[in-house]
This record gives structure tokens, C-alpha cells and sequence, in this order.
């Protein structure tokens, strides 16, 4: 008893603590700022060095921003100025690592203007300039087929730039895409000191979303919790890069469908006692983001706990997260560890649907793709992607089973963060390993 008192106490305390935890926007700024000089200086020229580019050029103009641009621009700039041309060049053997910006104004503390505009009036010509005194081997530019994230560079910025390299410079163009997806992809160790707070974060939002604070059963719909998460994210100081979902299953004839879940479903579903509930909830926070899916109960009169059928169901997709979890090696494609989390799920009796993807800079990131819900056979080009160290994902699946009193499968719907390194895979701040309870139960309230 004393101990589910002492919870109720530290859950009180912890979701008024959240809104402190967040950094006003100046300290958000300074750490952003922090984080983005040190991959620019320590990292960026390991990854240059390990995918063979010597330079690589990003070009973009204001408010048409390439994904890449954007995670380079200082706190202070919220989109490119005018045209906007990043050039870094790496030469090991010379110890030569340079930040150029072909630009009228410093980007940041990090990147300087290097652009003399009364000797090069034509900023094209300023860098050609740049290009020709380096005489780079490859000049890795950002377009992409399989990665939306690594094909930046639009039709008229590219065009423009053919037009002026010299006939000896135009075979050295190259994609960028492996160097691109390797910049978004690959975490920090600051990085990874910082991303749990973010995640317990966003369990702790979920936590009192998912309580009597905040659902009436009879009276508080679905559409009602996923604008009381959109509202605690704003007044927290928070954001968030998808539109949260509530959705429900119940003892009704209605099966499982994915597009009801996450796109179909009714916007007043009232929520009453016996309904699982299920969310889809992330944040934005320094740049980085959060995607989470965890269910709740609602207790029927007498009930204590959910019905033992829905536990154990939920029992099998916590398993499944570690079947999948457990195929991750380094080198291996999203493909591979997709069929091969597959075929050992179901040869432990579960029935299983993987679409985890890799999570940091965007939501859905850059790296391997690890199926998607309407592609469980493999995803050509993404999923042809290998793993590497360093990396963070979103481990979302589902996992289908029979409950009896119902008469009908439900689909236990996880989502949970995680990172992976040499040292393996861990959850980055844990993961649900029970149903919340709605009201929760207290133990010295008796019938």
C-alpha cells in the first residue's frame, strides 16, 4: 500500500516538474548552438573521411531550405538567407578540414562568409572559385532516390551549378546521400547524454494523459486527450513534429484496421470502462524528436487490473520488440533484420508487424528502414540501407492476438526509443512493460 502511495506522490511531482525541466529558449539556443559546433568540427570529418568525399557542397535558398541545411543553421537562423552555399572540404593527408559559407553573412560562430563579392560579384562565381583552388576529387552534392532527407538540392539550384563548373569539374559530381544519411544519422555522445531527458519527457506526458487527471470515462473522447497533448506540449514550451493520436479498441465487431488507428478514426469516440487505449505521441526538443506508442485500460467496476488475456497480449509485443532488437548488427540492412525478426517471432507463435525506422534530426530519419505496415516483405531502397553504430531508432511494431470474451484479435501497437552501438541495443529510457490503469487502482480504497 505504502508503496502505490509513494508512486501516485512521485508521479504528482514528477509531471509538475516537466515544465521546469525545459530550457527557456535562449538556453535552448546556447545548447543547440553547443551540439552543432561540435558535430561540425569533430564529427563531420570522420564522416567525409569514411565515405571518401572531399567536398561536399549544400546549396539552398530561403524558405525552400534543403533537410540538410537546416540541421547545420545556427539557433538564431530559422530558414537560409537569400541563397544560401555550405562548402566543407576535408583533406586528411594536409590536415585540411574547412568551413566555407558562400554567403553574405557568417553562418554562426561555426561557419564563416567566405565570399568576396567585389572580386566575385556572381556568388556562382565565387564558388567555382573555391572549387578550382582546392581541386577536390569528388564534389558530393545532395540529391537522392531512396532518401527524401539526402536529395535536397531542387532542379534550378543544380541546373545552375552544371552550368558553371568547367568541363574537367562536372565528373566529380557525385551524391552526397551516404555522407548526408551518415550526418543525420549518427548521435554524439552529448547527444545521447541529452536524449533521455527528452524521452522521459514524453513518457511522463503520456503518463498523466493517460490518467484520471485527465479521461472521464463517459465524457472525455479520443479527440478530447489528443488536444489536451497538443496543449501540454505548447504550454511546456515544447513542440511536436506529427499531429498526436488517440485511438481505441473495444469488445465491438470492429477489427483492427491501420488506417482507422492512425487515420481513419472517429474524432468523438467517448471513451468508457473496458476500452484500450492506445496513443501515438512525440516531441521536438533541441532539435532532436521523441516517437512513443503506449496503451492504457479502462476499468470496468470491480476490476483491478486489465483482463488477463489483454496482459498477456501485450506480454507477446514486448517480446517482440526484443526479437527485433536483438537482429541488430552492424552492416546488416533494414531488409535482413526485418525478415529475420519476422520469421523467429513467428516461430514463437506471434503474430507479427514490424515498421520501426531510425529517429533523431526528423521523426522519420535517415538510415535503414525496417519495414513499413504495408510493406512487411521488405522496402526496396531504404531497407536495402545498412545499420551503423551511433544511431537511434524507433522501435514500432504490433503484435496480433485472440481475446476470447471478445471474439476478436486486437493488436497491441508499440512504439519505444532506442540506440545502437557497439555495445549493442538498449531502450534509451525505458519502455512500457505494463498497461496503465485507469482510474489507477489504490490500494487502501476497498470495496
Amino acid at each position: 500500500m505504502r508503496k502505490q502511495i509513494l508512486l501516485l506522490i512521485i508521479l504528482f511531482f514528477s509531471i509538475n516538474n516537466l515544465k521546469s525541466q525545459v530550457l527557456s529558449l535562449r538556453e535552448q539556443a546556447r545548447v543547440v548552438d553547443e551540439l552543432l559546433a561540435e558535430r561540425l568540427d569533430s564529427l563531420l570529418p570522420i564522416l567525409m573521411e569514411k565515405n571518401n568525399i572531399d567536398m561536399w557542397v549544400v546549396v539552398s535558398r530561403e524558405y525552400n531550405e534543403d533537410p540538410i541545411i537546416k540541421t547545420m543553421l545556427p539557433a538564431t537562423w530559422l530558414s537560409a538567407r537569400r541563397r544560401t552555399i555550405l562548402v566543407f572540404y576535408n583533406n586528411p593527408a594536409k590536415k585540411q578540414f574547412e568551413k566555407l559559407a558562400i554567403a553574405r553573412y557568417d553562418v554562426g560562430e561555426s561557419i564563416k562568409a567566405s565570399w568576396d563579392m567585389q572580386k566575385f560579384p556572381n556568388q556562382w562565381d565565387a564558388l567555382i572559385d573555391i572549387i578550382t583552388k582546392r581541386n577536390p576529387q569528388k564534389i558530393a552534392l545532395d540529391y537522392s532516390t531512396d532518401f527524401a532527407h539526402a536529395d535536397g538540392i531542387d532542379h534550378t539550384e543544380y541546373m545552375e551549378l552544371l552550368q558553371h563548373l568547367s568541363a574537367s569539374q562536372k565528373p566529380k559530381v557525385v551524391s552526397a546521400e551516404k555522407l548526408a544519411i551518415a550526418w543525420l544519422e549518427t548521435r554524439t555522445e552529448r547527444e545521447m547524454q541529452i536524449y533521455p531527458q527528452l524521452i522521459e519527457m514524453t513518457h511522463r506526458v503520456i503518463e498523466e494523459g493517460f490518467s484520471e487527471r485527465v479521461i472521464t470515462p463517459g465524457i472525455t473522447t479520443t479527440e478530447d486527450v489528443v488536444w489536451w497533448f497538443r496543449q501540454k506540449l505548447n504550454d511546456m514550451g515544447l513542440g511536436t513534429w506529427f499531429h498526436p493520436s488517440v485511438s481505441i479498441q473495444r469488445n465491438d465487431p470492429q477489427n483492427f484496421d491501420h488506417l482507422r488507428s492512425f487515420s481513419s478514426r472517429p474524432k468523438d469516440d467517448v471513451i468508457i470502462p473496458g476500452d484500450l487505449l492506445h496513443v501515438d505521441f512525440g516531441i521536438t526538443y533541441l532539435r532532436l524528436n521523441t516517437d512513443i506508442q503506449e496503451h492504457a485500460y479502462i476499468l470496468k467496476p470491480l476490476e483491478t487490473s486489465a483482463p488477463e488475456s489483454i496482459k498477456k497480449a501485450f506480454a507477446k509485443a514486448n517480446r517482440l520488440q526484443e526479437i527485433l532488437t536483438s537482429q541488430f548488427k552492424e552492416g546488416k540492412t533494414g531488409n535482413q533484420i526485418l525478415a529475420d525478426a519476422l520469421a523467429q517471432a513467428k516461430q514463437e507463435g506471434i503474430e507479427p508487424s514490424i515498421y520501426t525506422h531510425p529517429l533523431g534530426y526528423h521523426g522519420h530519419a535517415a538510415g535503414p528502414t525496417i519495414g513499413l505496415w504495408d510493406q512487411q516483405n521488405g522496402v526496396p531502397g531504404s531497407g536495402d540501407f545498412p545499420m551503423h553504430y551511433h544511431t537511434a531508432y524507433s522501435i514500432e511494431l504490433n503484435a496480433a492476438s485472440e481475446i476470447p470474451e471478445w471474439k476478436k484479435k486486437i493488436r497491441i501497437m508499440l512504439e519505444e526509443d532506442g540506440y545502437f552501438d557497439e555495445t549493442g541495443f538498449r531502450f534509451i529510457s525505458g519502455r512500457q512493460k505494463e498497461i496503465y490503469l485507469i482510474p489507477r487502482v489504490k490500494a487502501n480504497i476497498g470495496n
